[in-house]
């Protein structure tokens, strides 16, 4: 009965060795059992939505156009008629909707990809100014100089050519991306001048003027370019479903300076 006794100790001390030696008991479980990382790799599309705020500069906008029309005259470069700021800024908020299409590679956690992103939306904005001034020149002359100008701006696509970067977590993907941005507007601009010179002195000359002169610009559907840059989160809700939230900030530069701030929500799926 001993004997018996011993050697069914040892067959449950062997059997316990063998057990310890397995991977589940050990803390290793098969993958079936613990965490699954996410597949970010391949191609992907997607729609959103966007509600963004658009800010246009017009300041500078028409110099070049009323340079054109001082050209040689006196008082410009006596007094830099061209250079007097009489245009303000402009600030629209609007909504949006777009898509997306894009392709991830992965190594292991990290991620890098290339998208296009393009949004239809309508941004617009103007700014009217005129200004007047009157100095003694040239010699024995009152000279009387007017400057009105107008700018309107209106932006109705948009979208930039990115890279991204990002890192794996399970099923979130955080990221950050710069590029290249596009877009298309409508651009106006006017400059009008009104010269005035009134004979002062004794000589007996004439006086000449009002000389008014305008000049235009009309650019339609004109392709405006710049730069791009944000951040945002992918989650996968189901598999290759996911939900995507951003932000992005574009910057044009154009005869009229635009910056673009838009969040927005989107819906994609990966292949």
């Amino acid at each position: 009965m001993r004997k018996l006794l011993v050697a069914g100790m040892m067959l449950g001390a062997v059997q316990g060795v063998h057990a310890a030696d397995l991977p589940i008991l050990r803390g290793a479980l098969p993958d079936t059992y613990g965490p699954r990382a996410t597949n970010w790799e391949g191609f992907y599309v997607g729609g959103q939505a966007t509600y963004g705020t658009a800010d246009m500069n017009f300041v500078n906008s028409n110099q070049s156009l009323t340079k054109k029309l001082l050209n040689n005259v006196d008082i410009e470069g006596q007094y830099k008629i061209s250079e007097w700021p009489l245009l303000g800024k402009s600030s629209q908020s609007n909504s949006g909707f777009g898509g997306f299409i894009g392709y991830n590679s992965q190594w292991e956690d990290a991620i890098l990809g290339v998208e296009l992103n393009y949004v239809h939306g309508s941004f617009s904005g103007s700014s009217t100014g005129t200004q007047g001034r009157s100095f003694f020149y040239p010699t024995d002359y009152f000279t009387t100089a007017n400057l009105t100008q107008y700018a309107a701006m209106q932006i109705s696509d948009y979208g930039s050519a990115r890279l991204r970067a990002g890192y794996a977590m399970g099923s979130f993907l955080p990221y950050m991306f710069g590029g290249v941005a596009m877009g298309q507007a409508n651009i106006q601009r006017t400059a009008t001048t009104s010269l005035t010179y009134q004979y002062t002195g004794t000589g007996g000359l004439p006086n000449i003027g009002p000389n008014v002169q305008s000049e235009s610009s009309d650019l339609k559907s004109h392709f405006v370019f710049g730069y791009s840059a944000g951040l945002g989160i992918d989650m996968m809700v189901v598999q290759n479903l996911f939900l995507r939230a951003e932000w992005e900030y574009l910057r044009f530069t154009s005869p009229v300076d635009v910056s673009v701030n838009t969040v927005r929500a989107g819906l994609g799926y990966k292949f």
